[in-house]
């Protein structure tokens, strides 16, 4: 029976028909099952390409799942760079074959070609005389490819590469297996254009970032609600607060000022840059603010450009105060010289008259008067001749004491002309210093001068400015020598005694004052080494104490 249903089955072919079949279904399976692995490899490339995934990292996910549907040794991307073509991945790498960083010559590489003709490229390299070999082929030969497969990267119509895959064996490709890899190149090349335009955005972003950081200015971004979203490491310093107390405060908080005062509201309401010099942190700051506006003209936010601008007025003050003080003394020097020749004949003849006179009389007294004030007027014209010779502004070892006596020679009388007392308390034994005797000079008459116009302003019939000199110890300057001159004037106003150092800061009259004095003081201070420290009460005066260096 068997043997006959045998027989049936070879009569009517219903072996080979099964046979057939089976072979047939395996075949379309297969199909289908390749299909599905080059749709998950374009989705791969699609799904896993993000800006942290590395193109090698890409490359090893591809050619897992290539290796399942083709013979794929190895996969190569190259890319133009500055008009050169560059091997920029190998994937998996080989030290025999290309390596990355190969620049492709314009001639004789088969990677150019395909990038100039745009086109792929199926290259047997079995066949490949070495004396006529392309660039690429004597490496590849090396490490056994037999072929190599080239399609150029185009994105957006502009070839950007070349992507290559090779392999050691002969295989039969079908035309939808070359629509595949077509695909795939052109899938990779919009992943790496995207990559590139995200790096090159991420590094300008950075450069911004960094620049924007490092500038030596405070910059602030700040919204239409007065908070600050945005500031650089100046701001950080300048404020010595950490990031968060900084983002809860607004910007008037932060810089404890008025919003009448601030140019911030005032671009606000005009939509126009506006810049202001405002007293912040006891320092002058200049503040410039710039509106950005969106399509529709709305303001979005502003831009604070802010710049501490002390030292700078300062230096400006002390330029304006040592021109005024060289035209003074080139003044003084030469009414000085005028002054002294008939100066010579007062006291000559004053003294040829003493001679000839009785002590006894009256006219003795008067003529005694008159010799004592041509001595009192000569030590004043050279101490004017002193303190005009900018070419002595030389530091050299002098006394603080000596300063003194040198500064009173000239102003002495007009204080006690205000019936104003002078209290002098002079260390004998006062350390020197290492310093200029004529820009010290400038300090004290400044600081005594200040303190007669305190006491002008005063009813009081025990007005006293007391003129003292001692040493002193500090932890930040070391061993000092100072002078502290005190008056039971006026006094200064708590809420301004922080802006008198200021440039151009004064609360007297046009004629009396230009705002100078204090600020180029303490600029001539400091450039000792030293500081000016001052100490008032509202009504009951003021103490101006200068501290220099001891001479080591």
């Amino acid at each position: 029976m068997k043997n006959r249903v045998e027989m049936i089955d070879l009569l009517t072919g219903v072996k080979s028909s099964k046979r057939s079949y089976y072979a047939e279904l395996k075949k379309t399976v297969f199909e289908l099952e390749k299909k599905n692995m080059q749709l998950e490899i374009i989705n791969e490339v699609t799904k896993s390409f993000n800006v942290d995934t590395s193109i090698d990292t890409l490359l090893h996910n591809i050619l897992e799942k290539l290796n399942q549907i083709f013979p794929v040794e190895r996969l190569y991307i190259s890319v133009i760079d500055k008009e050169e073509l560059i091997l920029t991945n190998v994937y998996p790498t080989n030290k025999l074959t290309l390596q990355p960083f190969t620049c492709f010559p314009r001639e004789n590489s088969l990677f150019r070609s395909v990038l100039e003709s745009k086109k792929p490229l199926m290259k047997n390299l079995v066949f490949e005389e070495k004396k006529d070999a392309f660039f690429e082929a004597l490496t590849l030969i090396e490490v056994g490819t037999q072929c190599i497969f080239l399609y150029p990267l185009v994105c957006k119509g502009k070839v950007i590469g070349v992507f290559c895959f090779e392999s050691k064996g002969q295989v039969e490709y079908e035309q939808s297996d070359y629509l595949f890899f077509q695909q795939l190149s052109d899938q990779l090349a919009a992943c790496i254009e995207n990559a590139r335009l995200y790096n090159a955005v991420l590094k300008s972003q950075k450069e911004w970032e960094e620049t924007f950081r490092s500038v030596p200015s405070m910059i602030f971004i700040v919204d239409v609600n007065e908070k600050i979203t945005l500031f650089n490491d100046a701001v950080r310093k300048f404020f010595s607060v950490d990031d968060r107390f900084i983002f809860q405060q607004t910007f008037h908080q932060l810089l404890d000022i008025q919003k009448l005062d601030s140019p911030l509201t005032e671009t606000y309401q005009t939509k126009q840059m506006t810049s202001r010099q405002l007293t912040i942190q006891n320092r002058i700051c200049e503040l410039e603010c710039y509106p950005s506006l969106s399509e529709e003209n709305e303001l979005t936010e502003v831009l604070v450009y802010m710049n501490d601008v002390t030292e700078k007025l300062q230096i400006e003050a002390q330029l304006i105060h040592s021109g005024k003080l060289a035209a003074i003394g080139e003044m003084a020097a030469g009414v000085a010289h005028e002054l002294n020749n008939p100066l010579t004949a007062v006291l000559g003849n004053s003294q040829l008259l003493l001679r000839t006179t009785e002590r006894e009389t009256s006219e003795f007294k008067l003529l005694q008067d008159i010799h004592q004030c041509g001595i009192r007027c000569k030590h004043i014209i050279r101490s004017l001749l002193t303190f005009s010779r900018q070419d002595e502004y030389l530091f050299q070892e002098c006394s603080l004491n000596q300063v003194i006596e040198q500064v009173l020679n000239l102003i002495r009388y007009q204080i006690e002309q205000q019936n104003i007392m002078i209290d002098l308390q002079l260390d004998p034994n006062l350390a020197s210093i290492n310093g200029s005797l004529q820009q010290l000079e400038q300090i004290v008459i400044n600081l005594l001068l200040n303190a007669k116009q305190a006491l002008e302003e005063m009813d009081s019939n025990s007005k006293i400015i007391t003129i003292e000199t001692f040493e002193n110890m500090d932890e930040k300057y070391g061993a000092l020598v100072c002078i502290k001159i005190s008056d039971n004037g006026s006094g200064i106003d708590d809420r301004i005694i922080q802006e008198i150092f200021n440039p151009f800061f004064t609360t007297k009259e046009a004629i009396k004052g230009s705002g100078l004095g204090l600020s180029v003081s303490l600029g001539i201070a400091k450039s000792h080494g030293g500081t000016i420290e001052v100490e008032s009460i509202p009504s009951e005066g003021s103490t101006f104490t200068l501290c220099i260096p001891k001479k080591t």
